[in-house]
Parts: structure tokens; C-alpha cells; sequence
């Protein structure tokens, strides 16, 4: 088959030549995309007077067909196509003849190869939405059923402070709030068409831009034709919010894998999300959350790949930038799984009560409420530290794992304005209880951040990719 674009060639491509160059057998994938540009594309040519209605109305009707051959499986891409959007144009030739050659008036593949890539951003964007979407849900759920569930807060690995499950639940559902916001900041930036751009410089003929852009959902056409086919920034974006989110899945994977082991024994993940030995029966392995975690990795190298493709390359076009595709398109497909089934696995996942239960009165978890509760006595907070220090210090002298459990005797040779009656209340449940500055971990705070969430939640759902 004759390529579209070898009418100043004396020789076809060397075969190993055309496989190197192709990108026909993964760029398929936009087919949608492509036709949809093509329709739009031609639509605006006819109300300019650049074709006919008639011409236009045949070359709709023969990209439809190539459209329903491709979904239907009768079109099968060669290495002869070498990308879709010769594979279509060469189709509709072949179907209708010379006014097929009309379609290509007034672009390049530049900037069509930048639409098609654009709209399945775009759709990628309104996919991954819906995922992240769910999975705040699935967490504000988990938060309200956990609200007032204690647990142990960490700090460096180490017991650091009582909280409340449903307050752990809540730091994440912010962390994917950031990555929504990341996307619905990403396609306010690209949401502008390419089309028209031709191959850098626009073009002599009357095309409407505008309309084209208005035709295919977009603010508006792009500003300047040399930037815009050779900008990957949008793929970029989309590539770093991936590489944040998938880096906060593997955060909760990691704490997850790690609260199922035998040692702390805090969380019951379901058996459907996890695998067994094939030597050691009494195997149950969280394999999921371990699978979540090396999954990162390849999203991590696919914004290291464009990045570094793109380092270095002058305005306009370059060849390099054909291979920013196979990147987008695993890094979409790898992000969209893992939080989908990152969010099933968490929805099926219980923590066990009484193996957290008791590690609470380990590692003196109200000892920075006892301080704070010297500070309302008058007594300043760097004085409080120093003496709540040194009751921790007494409990590992005596062998005692509880502050509540020193004598007043003890209490008095560390400082004499200590007493068991002045602690006061100082039980794990009632530090959580009083931890109501705005943000903290008392169960009526994070109630107040569920309906805070939900509210943000809702609304963030009528954002339209």
C-alpha cells in the first residue's frame, strides 16, 4: 500500500524501518477519537465553503462505516496503516474515493495526532474521576463505621497518640481529594483544541477554529499553533497526578500489609483479596496490597519516560514525541484498576478490636495529653513535657506500662505539684474524646469532617470531564 505522505520518496520504507516507525498496533486504541476529529474536522471545511455539504455528508457516512468495521473487529490494523490516523484516511479513501483526499485540507498529521490524544485525555480524566469518586465514598462509609473505633496513632513506626479509626479513614479521604482536584485542575489547563494548528504554522485557508473546538467540547482552540503540537505538558499532568495518586494508594497498601501481619494482627482483610502458599498451608497473604505497591513503580517510570523524551527537544514536531502514548495509555489502564480494586479490598476489610485494644495501653499513648492537661493547671508547656518525661521514665524503672498506674508517691519526686488527683481524667478514651480543635481526632471532629466530606464529595461529582 502506497503511504499517504511518499509523493517526493523514490523508495518505500525498509521493512524493519516501518515496524521501528509504526504505532499502528497501539495508537489503534483512539480510534474514536480519531473519527470523531475527522467528523468535526470536515463539518467545519463545509460550512466554510472549503467542501461541499454532499462531499461532507460522504465522508461522515464513510468514517462511520470504517468506525462500526473497526469496532466490529472486520478492520484489522497491518504495519502497513503505521498509525490510525493513516489507517482511517487510506480506509475512506479506498471506500469513497477521491473525496476522501478532501478530508486532510487544512491539517496536518501534527495536530491531529494531538487531538486524538487530547479527547482520550479527556475521556481518561471523566474514567478516573468516577474511580476516585467511588473510593471516597467507600471511605467516608468506612469512616463513619469506624468514627468513635480507637486505635493507635504512629508516629516513626513508634506509639504516639490515641485515635480514632474513622480519623485515619479521613486523612486519606484527603489525600485522594488532592488528586481529584489534581485532575479537574489538569483539564481546565488542556482543555483547548489543537485542530487547525496544521503542522506548526496554521494555515492560509478560512477555517473556523472556534467552531471545531465548539463541535468537539473544548473552551476554546489553542492559542499558538508551533506550541501546541509540540506540547506534552497535559500528558505530563496527567502522568505526575497519577504517579501522587498511585503513591497514596501504595501509602495505605503498605500500612494495610503491615496491620494484617501476625505481629500486630489490627485489620482482617478479605480472603477474596488474598492468595496462599504453595507450600506453607496455613498461608493467608496480602497479596493485593503488596501488588498495589509494585504497581507504583511502573507508573513512577512511565512520567520518568515522557519527561525524559521531551528533555531536549526544539519547537515544533519531533519524532521523540510519538512515544508518549504507550505510557498514557498503561498508566491510565494501571490507575483506574488499582483504585478500583483498591477500593473494593478496603470495603471488605474489618479491624479487630480486640487486637487493638489492648496495644492501647502500650507505649504511654496519653503522655502528650497529660502535658496539655498540666498546661490548663498553669503550669508551662516546656516544664509539663519535662515532668511527663520523667513519669514515663519512673514507669520503665518500675516495670510499668501506664502512667494512671504510678503512686502519688512516685508523682511527688518528680515534681511536687503532681498528684494522682491532679491528673484527672486521663484514660485513653477520654484524650480522644477532648481532641476537638478543629481537624483532630475526637469522634464529634470527625463526624464533623465525614458531613464535611460528603458535602465536598457531592459537589466535586458535578465536575464534567
Amino acid at each position: 500500500m502506497a503511504s499517504l505522505w511518499g509523493g517526493r520518496f523514490e523508495k518505500d520504507m525498509d521493512e524493519v524501518v516501518k515496524y521501528y516507525n509504526a504505532s499502528i498496533f497501539y495508537d489503534q486504541r483512539m480510534y474514536n477519537e480519531d473519527i470523531n476529529g475527522s467528523i468535526a474536522h470536515v463539518t467545519m471545511l463545509a460550512k466554510q465553503g472549503i467542501v461541499s455539504e454532499a462531499e461532507k455528508d460522504q465522508i461522515v457516512a464513510g468514517l462511520e462505516s470504517i468506525r462500526a468495521d473497526i469496532a466490529s473487529g472486520a478492520i484489522v490494523f497491518t504495519v502497513e496503516d503505521e498509525d490510525i490516523h493513516m489507517g482511517v484516511e487510506s480506509r475512506l479513501i479506498q471506500r469513497i474515493g477521491d473525496v476522501g483526499k478532501k478530508l486532510h485540507t487544512a491539517r496536518s498529521r501534527n495536530d491531529q495526532c494531538q487531538l486524538d490524544t487530547r479527547l482520550y485525555v479527556k475521556k481518561e480524566i471523566g474514567e478516573v474521576l468516577q474511580c476516585l469518586y467511588r473510593l471516597e465514598g467507600v471511605i467516608l462509609e468506612k469512616a463513619e463505621q469506624y468514627a468513635d473505633k480507637i486505635t493507635v496513632g504512629f508516629t516513626h513506626l513508634q506509639h504516639a497518640q490515641p485515635i480514632t479509626i474513622g480519623f485515619l479513614f479521613m486523612a486519606y479521604f484527603q489525600m485522594f481529594k488532592r488528586d481529584i482536584q489534581r485532575l479537574q485542575d489538569g483539564l481546565e489547563r488542556m482543555d483547548y483544541s489543537p485542530l487547525g494548528a496544521c503542522a506548526l504554522a496554521g494555515t492560509t485557508l478560512p477555517i473556523d477554529r472556534h467552531y471545531t473546538s465548539q463541535l468537539l467540547g473544548f473552551t476554546a482552540p489553542c492559542e499558538n499553533a508551533m506550541d501546541v503540537v509540540s506540547d506534552r505538558d497535559y500528558i505530563l499532568d496527567f502522568l505526575s497526578a497519577a504517579a501522587l495518586s498511585m503513591m497514596h494508594l501504595s501509602r495505605w497498601a503498605e500500612e494495610l500489609a503491615w496491620w494484617n501481619s501476625t505481629e500486630f494482627a489490627y485489620v482482617a482483610i478479605d480472603d477474596s483479596f488474598c492468595t496462599g502458599s504453595s507450600i506453607m498451608p496455613q498461608k493467608k497473604n496480602p497479596d493485593m496490597a503488596e501488588l498495589i505497591r509494585g504497581k507504583v513503580g511502573r507508573v513512577y517510570g512511565e512520567l520518568m519516560q515522557l519527561l525524559t523524551v521531551m528533555k531536549g527537544t526544539p519547537l515544533s514536531y519531533n519524532k521523540d514525541f510519538q512515544e508518549d502514548k504507550e505510557s498514557l495509555y498503561d498508566a491510565a489502564d494501571t490507575w483506574k484498576a488499582t483504585v478500583d480494586i483498591f477500593a473494593k479490598m478496603l470495603l471488605r476489610s474489618e479491624f479487630r478490636m480486640d487486637q487493638i485494644e489492648p496495644q492501647l495501653q502500650r507505649g504511654f499513648l496519653n503522655a502528650t495529653d497529660v502535658a496539655e492537661h498540666f498546661v490548663v493547671q498553669g503550669i508551662p508547656f516546656r516544664e509539663a513535657h519535662s515532668i511527663v518525661g520523667r513519669m514515663v521514665k519512673a514507669c520503665e524503672v518500675k516495670g510499668l506500662t501506664r502512667l494512671e498506674d504510678l503512686t502519688d508517691e512516685d508523682l511527688q519526686a518528680i515534681d511536687s505539684r503532681v498528684t494522682r488527683a491532679t491528673l484527672g481524667d486521663i484514660s485513653i478514651k477520654a484524650c480522644v474524646e477532648n481532641r476537638t480543635s478543629f481537624g483532630g481526632t475526637a469522634p464529634s471532629e470527625v463526624l464533623r469532617q465525614i458531613e464535611a466530606g460528603k458535602a465536598w464529595l457531592a459537589e466535586a461529582m458535578q465536575f464534567q470531564a
